[in-house]
């Protein structure tokens, strides 16, 4: 039986359109391959969305997710709207549909791919066998944290405020999806936060351990924020699984996709708890390569791979895709953000065609 499947695409600003294209192709492929029908269906988000309607998350954008079995996005923002009041900006849209959808869980897998370890910038005996997933609370923490702004006081002296606030059942959720991750892997979990001097971080810590009573197969860790910033670039093999805050994790997640030695080969997936999940790639919109044929599409064809595993359950589906991928760099075909001695260079179309033709071989 052909498992049907309602897909809303974000394509946004930048280098969006063209790295969906390539990911559409593929899926299509996969879908022929696998038995399912994908129903796609488009809607603006970001700049794009700030040009034809002034708002960066329109209401139809937010109904037509809402209504769909799963979210594909591919990049937001660009220098043409960063002095917009930030209220106005391409940001706001990004933090809005994961707050309209309740994505709170975040999962960021930074793996090293043997055919890129020298890609990254740390020596080979350092990242080789690195395979970490960070899971970071997305919708509540100093973002959304109220008060905020920027405030005039009676002396006449701005005063700028954000509010890190979480309360146990944010915590307990978010912690329970990461020990859940934890026991699909090496069933090591490390809780990072700041609890020597933030109170937030103190609470967090006593209902992670709370929460660790209910998975004795999990080994519990905590490390300091500061500290494991640290030990990310030091050792990071020590990792498995690391649970932590929307601030932390924000930071965390992005040094941790460096380790692999470009930001362009990682996804993401967004999760929540009865809505459809948002999975997009890591990186930025790359505006200043936008419309080039230079921009790396592996990144948001591995965010398919995650829906189809994470968000719409199809496992077979999603291991054809990374096969192909990991295939392609076999073959030692690069966009230049991942290029090496010896390899082939290709534009983001070309890449797309070669992800086709294994797929399709």
């Amino acid at each position: 039986m052909t498992n049907k499947y309602s897909i809303t695409l974000l394509s946004g600003d930048g280098i969006g359109p063209e790295i969906m294209a390539v990911t559409v192709k593929v899926l299509k492929v996969v879908a022929q391959q696998c038995d399912l029908e994908f129903d796609f269906q488009e809607a603006l988000i970001g700049g794009v969305a700030i040009d034809a309607t002034g708002n960066p998350l329109p209401s139809e954008t937010v109904e037509m997710c809402r209504q769909s079995d799963s979210v594909l996005l591919a990049a937001i923002g660009g220098y043409k709207w960063d002095n917009l009041p930030r209220e106005q900006r391409p940001e706001t849209g990004l933090l809005g549909i994961r707050a309209a959808l309740g994505l709170f869980a975040n999962l960021r897998p930074a793996t090293i791919l043997p055919q890129l370890i020298d890609a990254s910038s740390l020596k080979k005996e350092v990242v080789e066998g690195v395979d970490i997933m960070v899971v970071r609370e997305l919708t509540g923490g100093i973002y959304f944290g109220q008060p905020k702004g920027i405030f005039t006081t009676e002396t006449g002296e701005k005063r700028g405020v954000n509010t890190m606030v979480y309360s146990e059942s944010e915590i307990d959720r978010i912690a329970r999806v990461a020990f859940e991750t934890a026991q699909k892997r090496q069933k090591r979990l490390c809780s990072v936060d700041k609890a020597n001097v933030l109170d937030v971080s103190q609470l967090w810590r006593d209902r992670v351990i709370k929460m660790s009573e209910e998975y004795p197969d999990v080994e519990l860790t905590h490390m300091y924020v500061d500290n494991a910033a640290m030990q990310l670039v030091r050792n990071p093999k020590q990792f498995d699984t690391i649970v932590t805050g929307n601030l932390f994790g924000d930071i965390l997640s992005d040094a941790a996709a460096m380790l692999t030695g470009s930001i362009g080969m990682l996804p993401s997936a967004s999760l929540g708890s009865d809505r459809p999940g948002l999975f997009e790639p890591v990186h930025g919109s790359a505006p200043d390569i936008a419309g080039q044929n230079k921009a790396n599409p592996l990144a948001q064809v591995l965010s398919a791979a995650m829906m189809l595993r994470y968000g719409l359950n199809e496992p077979v589906a999603a291991n054809k895709i990374e096969s192909a991928v990991l295939k392609v760099l076999d073959l030692g075909y690069r966009t230049g953000d991942i290029m090496s001695e010896g390899c082939q260079p290709v534009g983001c179309r070309e890449i797309g065609e070669i992800l086709l033709e294994v797929l399709q071989s």
